[in-house]
């Protein structure tokens, strides 16, 4: 049941402050199961105590220290591959997404 629910609360998430706040809640999570403190976090990723903070309380944080928290916790592969592979869902966007495949820029649609 709790799966189920965790799956649910997954897909209710849809802004930006509510996606920063589970993501900082899972981030809280994994660092007490080891057993760290903000303090030792700190030192091992390099990002001040008051930003891992400011990050599990509010959810708000730059990149670069997501990334440095996320490297110390040993989960560089799952954000370094957050936007690896291409995302669609209707068989058009499917389309464009082939058509469009080795471009190195967008262009404006014309309307």
């Amino acid at each position: 049941m709790n799966n189920i629910l965790s799956i649910l609360e997954n897909y209710m998430l849809d802004n930006a402050d509510d996606i920063a706040k589970a993501l900082a809640d899972d981030f809280r999570k994994r660092r007490i199961e080891k057993n760290l403190t903000r303090g030792q976090m700190a030192e091992r990723s390099g990002v001040a105590q008051s930003n891992i903070v400011r990050f599990e309380q509010k959810g708000l944080i730059s990149l670069k220290n997501l990334i440095a928290l996320a490297m110390a916790m040993d989960y560089a592969s799952e954000i370094k591959s957050i936007f690896s592979q291409p995302k669609y869902s209707t068989m058009e966007e499917l389309s464009q997404i082939r058509k469009n495949a080795g471009k190195s820029r967008a262009y404006k649609k014309d309307i």
